[in-house]
């Protein structure tokens, strides 16, 4: 039977060998939860706390306000009351300090009974305690790996590492481990999902940052006595590292370029965010409540205030995960970063991405301001959570900032998309080789149907559309699932067809909603063939395997 490693005794995570998580982990996924709702019942029953102690060692100090004879009446109800009353204080200290010991007690075993190990293959996980589960997630399947660190995990030098598979709940998360560790094994895992060799590639983070991390790890032996430097001095390097973690960048220096292709300023993230859609309910509910207060309605302020301040909450949440954004391209993919406190750490491998989508919201036409999302397989396809955060590439840009984020997420196709992207968009017209729509589908694309336009350049299909919303969305044939034309009655009168790209569940539909039946046929054609031969060429998704490896 094999060992588990602790998690510090080795430097190399991928070999082979059963690991456990950081030391921290039960503290950082549950036990601040359980710290949290004992401090609030404390706090809330401080003031009957106080009484019973001074019931207990300090009987003559009381008030006669707070005598026994009077908690019959007012305090009849409270527990606390009963408990003295009855002389069951004794045992209740006795029943709250083994809940105590079985709750960390719980949260040791957990820990013991969770660990990890990387084979060449796969990424195996083992947890439970009661009922044990045993999840293996193939490494040619990942489709990004992101290093999550929270406020609380950054305090203690933790990370959580989040690896995407493809496939429904398909993702691997390792809660928690040691910064630089996490950071180290991300390095490993995409070198193996890359298809390179294993004794081709050398350590991908250098042997300080590794015991770096595992001393932060608790895992080191102390040096002996007089060989080491002092606890101050060890509490002082510590401390120093913490800082250092916070103030440091997002992407690492030695695996990504110092500067991000992109820089969002802060005044733009505040704008774009209260020009946004979000901002548009906010209105809507400040004037709903401020009628019912000014009408006496008050069911309307239960109805619509715990909303607004969850609207209050999502826009909040938003500007702060887009502040120290950065975004570069690695030898193993492109590389985004983002978060003040809590930071968020994602990279892409090549070939992971199946659609990409540039819009633009009404308000910010003015400005100029565009947003990139991307269509990576075992991303969610709605919602607002952390998992859909990571399908956000850019939060808010430029044109030109839309154009270097496209040409990391394609490099193979940018060269020759530069007229195309121009005219997808802000254009309209049949202007380098956009096929549109004929006029007749303004019966029902009454206000958009001169945006509708779909063109092929560079192995990418385009295809644009938006009024309100103005959008260009890029689809790779060589990750292209299949393409379907739909003509309903509608369409089928007024001679128009509808044409489909199918890619894996995401954000992005790529659609183009009204086409003249012979541009469609025509479109289908073309799309089918060209995705056959551009799948068989591709070979971006081995990207560290040899030429002649195939």
């Amino acid at each position: 039977m094999s060992t588990v490693q602790p998690l510090a005794a080795t430097r190399d995570l991928a070999d082979g060998e059963w690991h456990r998580l950081h030391p921290a982990s039960p503290l950082l996924r549950g036990g601040l939860v359980f710290l949290a709702v004992l401090g609030f019942l404390l706090a809330n029953l401080r003031e009957r706390l106080v009484e019973v102690f001074l019931l207990l060692f300090a009987p003559g100090e009381l008030d006669r306000d707070f005598a026994p004879s009077e908690w019959e009446g007012e305090w009849a109800e409270d527990p606390i009351t009963g408990i003295v009353a009855n002389g069951l204080v004794g045992w209740v200290l006795v029943g709250l300090a083994a809940v105590i010991v079985l709750v960390v007690l719980g949260f040791w075993l957990a820990w013991r009974m969770h660990s990890f190990r990387v084979t060449p293959e796969a990424l195996e996980v083992r947890s439970g305690i009661l009922f044990r589960s045993h999840r293996s997630a193939r490494l040619d399947r990942i489709q990004g790996i992101n290093v999550t660190r929270s406020l609380f995990a950054r305090l203690f030098g933790a990370a959580k590492l989040d690896v995407s598979v493809a496939g429904q709940s398909g993702n691997v998360d390792l809660s928690y481990l040691g910064s630089a560790q996490a950071d180290r094994l991300r390095a490993d895992l995409l070198r193996l999902a890359s298809g390179a060799r294993r004794a081709a590639a050398g350590p991908s983070v250098p042997d300080a940052a590794a015991a770096v991390d595992g001393q932060a790890a608790g895992g080191l032996p102390a040096p002996a006595e007089g060989t080491g430097p002092s606890l101050a001095a060890r509490a002082g390097g510590l401390v120093n590292r913490r800082v250092d973690e916070f103030l440091a960048p997002e992407l690492d220096p030695s695996l990504a370029p110092p500067e991000s292709v992109v820089r969002i300023p802060l005044p733009r993230v505040i704008a774009s965010t209260l020009l946004g859609g979000t901002m548009v309910w906010f209105v809507v509910f400040v004037a709903i409540i401020v009628v019912g207060v000014a009408t006496g309605q008050p069911w309307l302020l239960f109805s619509f205030v715990p909303a607004l301040i969850g609207l209050v909450s999502y826009v909040w949440t938003r500007i702060t995960k887009s502040l120290r954004y950065s975004i570069a391209g690695t030898p193993d993919g492109v590389r985004i970063g983002s978060g003040l406190l809590s930071t968020s750490n994602q990279t892409i491998p090549p070939g992971r991405v199946h659609a990409v989508e540039a819009s633009q919201w009404l308000l910010w036409r003015p400005f100029g301001w565009w947003t990139v999302r991307v269509n990576v397989a075992g991303q969610p396809v709605i919602g607002s959570g952390d998992p859909n955060q990571r399908t956000l590439v850019l939060p808010v840009g430029t044109a030109d900032d839309v154009r270097r984020v496209l040409g990391l997420l394609a490099p193979d196709a940018a060269p020759h998309l530069a007229e195309s992207l121009e005219a997808g968009l802000a254009g309209r017209g049949d202007a380098h080789g956009f096929t549109t729509a004929p006029r007749r589908a303004a019966w029902i694309r009454p206000t958009s149907w001169r945006r509708i336009g779909l063109a092929v350049a560079g192995g990418v299909v385009l295809l644009r559309r938006g009024w309100l919303v103005r959008s260009l969305v890029l689809v790779p044939l060589a990750r292209l699932q299949s393409v379907a034309i739909a003509r309903g009655p509608v369409l089928r009168g007024l001679r128009l067809a509808s044409l489909r790209l199918h890619t894996v569940a995401g954000p992005i539909t790529p659609q183009v909603a009204a086409l003249d039946r012979a541009d469609a046929d025509a479109a289908f054609q073309l799309i089918a063939t060209d995705a056959v031969t551009h799948a068989i060429r591709d070979r971006s998704d081995h990207w560290g395997a040899e030429p002649d490896a195939g």
